[in-house]
């Protein structure tokens, strides 16, 4: 069966929370070194779906294979600024998913009047951070040791795209 990318919906959660949490146990790729607990995360996936705010997912046969969000910042003056997340399963990886969850979600964050979409990737990604380049994401700096995992000290590129 053929991978589909959709916006969330309340079906998916179970299978984004799993997504979500085997991502976060990599201990590689977020900020969080596993999921929140589940009652928090479903209550910050409905509020995404409630407030039709920009996130898709990957399903293959019922399973959910990773996820793309464009989520606003705080801010008046940064109304027009999104940040991107996204997580693919390992088992997934090396299939285009990712390239396709971001080029869908890029394109909902732009349907949704934001100019800039920012995101950060740890150094130690190459393999991300040229995915993200080739959809045109430029570095704008680095954030020396942003992630500290098991009392290792990471850095991370801080990137944007521009509208």
């Amino acid at each position: 069966m053929a991978v589909e990318v959709v916006p969330v919906a309340e079906a998916h959660f179970e299978g984004l929370y799993r997504a979500l949490d085997s991502v976060a146990r990599e201990r590689r790729f977020l900020a969080f070194l596993q999921a929140p607990p589940k009652d928090e995360a479903f209550a910050f996936f409905r509020q995404i779906v409630a407030r039709r705010l920009c996130q898709v997912v990957a399903v293959e046969d019922g399973a959910v294979l990773g996820w793309c969000d464009v989520l606003p910042t705080h801010g008046e003056a940064r109304a027009h600024v999104g940040v991107l997340g996204i997580g693919v399963v390992g088992e997934a990886r090396g299939r285009g998913i990712g390239r396709r969850l971001m080029e869908l979600a890029v394109d909902g964050a732009w349907a949704r009047g934001m100019s800039r979409i920012e995101l950060t990737v740890r150094a130690d990604n190459p393999r991300a951070q040229a995915l993200y380049e080739r959809l045109g994401f430029v570095v704008e700096g680095v954030q020396r040791g942003a992630f500290c995992v098991d009392g290792a000290s990471f850095d991370a590129h801080a990137m944007a795209l521009v509208r």
